[in-house]
Formats: C-alpha cells, structure tokens, sequence
C-alpha cells in the first residue's frame, strides 16, 4: 500500500511539473509556443471534467471532490488528484486567452502613447502607457517608454521607479536591447537627480550587456563627469560668493547692472568689458553661469540689434567685438559653459555668419573663439552638433582669401573638426550642397593664395575622398574635375613654386582615380598626359604621385597607353624600379604590367631595357604581394617575345614561380599571374616543361586553375 501511496505521489508531482511548464508556456510571448501549449491543454482535458467561470474574470474551484460511481477507495487520491490538476489546466487556459486579448489592447494603447509622445503631449503618453499598464502589468516597454515620457516633463524619481519595474521582467531572462533602453533611461534620470555615481553604474551595466555600444556608453559617462564637475564649481563658486571675495561680488553686480533694458550700446559695452576683465578664473565664469549671464547678454535686445545689423558703425562693431571676447572668456577651459553657449538656437547661425563679416574685427574674435572651443574633444562634438555646418564649412574656406595666419588657422579648425566622426556622415550626407565651395577652392588662382592653407584644404578634401560615397559624388562632378585639371595646370606652370600644391593635389586626383568608371575618358586622358609631362620633374614626391595617378589611369583607355608609350613612360619606369622606393616601385611595376599586357612594343622595351630581366626577378622575391604579382603578369606578359624565354635557362625562375603559384598569399593575383607566367614561360621555351616535373609543377599548376576559373 505504501508503494501504491508513493507511485500515487509522483505522479502526482509528475503533473504538477507538467501543467507548470504549460502554464509558462501559455504565458509566452511567443505565439507559436503559445498556441503549443494550448492544444496541449485541450488534450488533458478531453480526460477531465471542465470547471466553469464563477464571475467570467476569476475560476474556482468546487471543493466538492465528486467521484464516479465506480471508483473504489484505492483510486479514490489519483481521481481527486487528477481533478485539480484539470481544474488548474483549464484556468490556465482562460488566462492564456485573457493574455492574448489583454496584450492586443495594450499593443494598442502603446501605439496611441507613442503617437502622443512624438507630438509632444507627454500627459497624454504617460495616460496611454498607464492604461496598457493595466491591462498587461509585465509588459516591460510601456514602463520604458512612460519612464522616458517622465524625463520629458522632468519627473525624474518616476522615471526611475518605471526602470526599475521595467528591469524587474528580465529577473529570470537574459537581458536585451529592450534592458538597455531601460537603463538608459534610469542613468539618465539620476544624471538629472544628481545622483552620479548611480547614473554612472547605469550606463556600466549598459556596456556589460552590449559591449558593442561602448562609444555610446563613453559618451555617456563623460556627460554625467561634466555635469558632476559643473555642480562641484557651482558649489565652489556660490561659496567664494558667499564669502564676499571682491571678484565674484562684482561679477554679479555687473550682470544686474546689464539686466538693465534700452540703454545706449556703449553702455553695454562698457559693461561687458568689465565683466570680460574681472573673468580670470573658473568661479568667476561658473558665477557668470549660474547668475543666467548667456540670457542676459543673448536676449538683449540693443545687444541682438548690433549682431544683426547689415552695415555696422564703429559702436555696434564694439559692442559685437565685446561680447565675442566675453564669450572667450567665460569658455576657457569650461565645458558647460561652452554646452550653454553653443546650446543657444541662435548660435548655430550665428558664428558661421560672423565669420564672413566685412568687418576684420569680428571675423578675427569669432575665429578665435572657435579655435578655442576646438581645442578639446568636447569642444568640436558641440561644435559639429550645433552650428550650421554647411555655412561653417563655406566661411572657414572663405579665409583662403587672407595671406596672413588667419588662413592658416582657418584651415587647421576645419582639418580638426573633419576628424570628428559626426563631420564626417554630415559631409557625406551633404556633399552636393557643399561641393561648390570645395570646386571654388580648386579653382583659386595659386599666385594670390595662401599657399599652405590652400593645401591644408586640398589635402582635406582628398582624405575626405577616400570614402566611397564621397568620392562617387565628387567624380560625378564634371565642374569638381575640370577644376582638378585646371589647377593641376596653373602649378605645371611653375611647379618648384607651387610643389606643395600640386603634391596635395596628386593625392586628391589618385583617390579620385579608384572610382570606376571616371569621370569621363576625356578627363582620364587629360590627367594622364599632365601626369606624363610631371615625370620630367626633379622632385621625388611629386615623380611618385604622378606615376601613382598613371597606374590608375592607364588601364581605362588604349588611347592613353598608346601615348605613354610614345613618351617614354617604359624607360622612366624601369628607372623607377632601378632606383625609387617601395611605393614608387609598386607604381612603377603596375604601369609596366599594364603596357606589356596590350602593346608587343612595350614588351620589347622591357626585354630591351632589363637584360636578362634582373629588375623583374628581384621583384618577384619582394614582400609587397601587389609588387610580386604584377611583376609576374608582365614576366609572363614578355615570353611572347621569341627568344625571351630562353634567356632565363639558366635562372631559378621556375622555383620561383612554382613558390608562389603554390603559397599562400592572401591576393589571389600573385597565385594567379605566377600560374599563368609559368605557362607561357613553358610555352614559349619547352626545356623548362622537364624542370617542371622534376619539382612536380604540373599538380600545382592545376592547383591554381581554381583562381584562373574565379578571375
């Protein structure tokens, strides 16, 4: 009997471990594992009895145990066991189905919350979320989302109280991008509570989750160390305040004074000029701050008049002028107070616009407050994210105009910003806008330029152009390229005086000339043949420059080939190989391969020019595995001149080949072009085709037909 007791309670267990795992299932956000447990459910209850809604919201349970006529006493347990097992069976399935309606109304009331919310009516969102809420209490994104709503309409500690709830559905489940958002916004809020270190902790558990996010999550750290160190210098300051240090006293009393409205120009800026004197250290700036001096100089209305006016006399250029060195002022070395500045709607207009002032004063103090705000990584974040970038870029280019180091510094401010990641999708995203400006730049006449600003610009243009997208837009530019080639001209004409520039330049036309197909062959022939009459210079770099846009260039016309040729690039190339570096023989090699693979004349040349082909065997045992291959491509390119082959029979070229045919380089062209060398080279010389077999390089050439059947 005791056995019979004990069977009887396992199985007991049993079920009870099965309906829990159907419970959880039913309760699933998965519809598919879902819909599984309920068919399951119906199952079991085709063997027990169904128990009916008391109030159509909650079952119970008739405690009534009834039991059929012919149960006897020792199944009497297993029939009551199995009836409550039905009864759990059967409100696990009216809840599942409550849960699937529940969730399509709360699916809809976060829809209507979320329509709210982008409209700006955050009431209205939080009243939708609280009612999805209610019909589906562990719906964690409805917590998330009313958290954020809170943020908006500052109620931080319930913002946090929602992330808090939110994070508590992931209790028992690996946390996701749904856990992220939610600590997101908790940090948020304590940022906003001053509570740093929990904000801090945050955005840890952020990166924790998804260390993919780690540059969003630095971002976010350094905000809750600046805010936290513009609390302690309000601390600090109130306290120097308190103690009636003469500086802070007046720096406060000044701002009062200039609160004053309708007073003449000279007033203000004689006030301001004080104020910009008594400045010297962080509390008095953190004073300035705190003491609302951005609004009182931003919204004066004397102050705004002198900003905006057209034609400016000696008194509004001088009040303009004062702010400017204010804001410098209070700006060095702190951050929030230059979030605050560049934070002012008017500011993103309003600095590019100055820095194109017909008056010297004010293009030279707005210049120099940029420079200053650029100097730090925080500083250009907030420059690129908040002025008009399109009109910065065009009025920093406009300084190209001044031969003195304003030009310089110009050009070394937007070199910095153009290292910023955000400068970089904004210019992709708008290069047609800003294109014209940047053509403007190459079309400057190179005698009346600053000529080291004007190749910090062109050597930011063509960094810039190594981007694909960049450099697609700018080669479907006919006016960006006619402005290369004009360019190009004008620094021919005097090119020791202008080396630097053409230098820059070379390297703007060679990213330009990875696009395919170019701008237009017309375009491709004319830099070519400029690039031609450039080696004929004495100068190292610009020799190599212009051999890198040929070895680009050549491949896309016959035409240009055939002019090379009768130039004599064949000659200057293997000079190149005889005595230039690793990038110019690199150039040198591919424009040898190009020629040799669609004019006999050029292999002649080579044959001619490198006896016995000593230059191309050295090259074969470079490191550089664009150099190996395509000094194989024009090896094999040259065994189609009789007697070639046969010059190399006493060479270990067959080893050689068979090396590389056989590796493994990671550019298939080194196995491919040596293959195909080898060929020719057996073709052409049959007494090669026995050293061949003695190393066994017929199953390694069938080897590298792979790589012949891919290209």
């Amino acid at each position: 009997m005791a056995d019979d007791h004990e069977k009887d309670l396992q199985k007991f267990l049993k079920n009870v471990d099965e309906i829990s795992n159907l419970i959880q299932e039913m309760n699933s956000d998965d519809p598919v594992v879902q819909q599984r447990a309920v068919l399951e459910t119906e199952k079991r209850l085709l063997f027990t009895e169904e128990v009916q809604e008391e109030d159509g919201c909650r079952t119970t349970l008739n405690k009534t145990m009834i039991s059929p006529p012919q149960a006897s006493p020792e199944n009497t347990d297993e029939i009551n066991s199995e009836a409550f097992l039905a009864s759990v069976e059967s409100d696990a399935k009216e809840r599942a189905r409550r849960r699937r309606e529940n969730k399509v109304l709360a699916d809809a009331l976060k829809q209507k919350g979320n329509e709210a919310f982008a409209r700006g009516d955050y009431e209205a969102a939080i009243l939708c979320y609280s009612d999805g809420l209610e019909k589906l209490r562990d719906m964690k994104v409805l917590y998330t989302n009313r958290a954020q709503a809170y943020i908006k309409l500052g109620d931080f500690q319930k913002a946090v109280v929602d992330c808090e709830w939110a994070l508590k559905s992931f209790s028992f489940m690996q946390c996701d991008e749904k856990c992220t958002k939610a600590y997101f916004h908790m940090g948020k809020a304590h940022l906003a509570l001053k509570n740093y270190n929990v904000s801090r902790e945050c955005y840890q558990k952020i990166l924790e989750i998804n260390p993919q996010l780690q540059t969003q999550v630095k971002e976010y750290l350094n905000q809750v160390n600046l805010r936290e160190k513009a609390d302690l210098q309000e601390k600090e300051a109130h306290e120097l305040l308190d103690s009636g240090k003469n500086t802070a006293v007046t720096v406060k009393n000044v701002l009062e004074t200039l609160c004053k409205p309708d007073q003449t120009p000279l007033f203000y800026a004689g006030g301001i000029e004080i104020l910009t004197e008594m400045i010297k250290d962080c509390p008095e700036q953190t004073l300035f701050r705190t003491h609302n001096g951005f609004s009182v100089i931003g919204e004066n209305e004397v102050i705004r008049r002198c900003f905006s006016t057209a034609g400016k006399d000696a008194v509004e250029e001088t009040v303009c002028v004062s702010v400017l060195r204010l804001w410098q002022a209070v700006c060095a070395g702190n951050e929030e107070n230059q979030r605050l500045l560049l934070l002012r709607p008017e500011m993103g207009g309003l600095l590019p616009s100055l820095l194109t002032s017909r008056v010297l004063g004010l293009r030279k103090q707005s210049l120099a407050l940029l420079l200053q705000l650029a100097r730090t990584d925080h500083g250009r974040s907030l420059v690129v994210g908040h002025l008009d970038l399109t009109r910065l870029l065009e009025a920093l280019v406009s300084f190209l105009d001044f031969s003195d180091k304003k030009a310089n510094s110009a050009m070394e401010l937007l070199t910095d910003l153009a290292l910023e990641e955000r400068f970089q999708v904004w210019f992709q995203a708008n290069l047609p806008g800003v294109l014209p400006a940047l053509t403007g730049v190459l079309r400057r006449e190179p005698t009346i330029t600053n000529t080291s600003a004007l190749c910090q610009c062109i050597a930011l243009v063509g960094n810039l152009s190594a981007e694909a997208a960049v450099r697609r837009q700018m080669c479907a530019s006919e006016e960006f390229g006619d402005a290369c080639l004009g360019l190009m001209a004008r620094c021919e004409e005097a090119v020791d005086l202008f080396r630097d520039v053409l230098y820059t330049l070379l390297g703007l036309v060679m990213n330009l000339c990875l696009q395919s197909p170019f701008i237009c062959e017309v375009w491709a022939v004319e830099v070519s043949r400029r690039c031609m009459f450039l080696l004929n210079s004495q100068d190292g770099g610009i020799l190599t420059r212009a051999a890198g846009v040929l070895s680009r260039t050549l491949s896309s016309s016959r035409k240009i080939i055939e002019e090379a040729l009768r130039a004599g690039v064949v000659k200057k190339m293997i000079k190149f190989l005889k005595t230039g570096g690793q990038t110019a023989s690199r150039y040198a090699v591919k424009i040898l391969a190009i020629c040799t693979n669609s004019q006999h004349e050029a292999r002649e040349e080579v044959i001619r020019l490198d006896q016995k082909f000593g230059i191309l065997l050295r090259l074969l045992s470079s490191e550089d595995e664009i150099v190996v291959a395509n000094a194989a491509l024009c090896l094999g390119n040259c065994m189609e001149v009789p007697r070639a082959a046969s010059s190399l029979l006493k060479t270990d070229i067959v080893q050689v080949l068979l090396r590389h045919a056989g590796g493994d380089a990671q550019k298939t062209a080194v196995q491919l072009n040596t293959g195909i060398a080898l060929g020719k080279l057996c073709t052409a010389e049959p007494r090669f085709v026995a050293q061949l077999r003695e190393l066994h390089g017929i199953e390694i050439l069938n080897s590298t037909m792979k790589y012949v059947a891919d290209s």
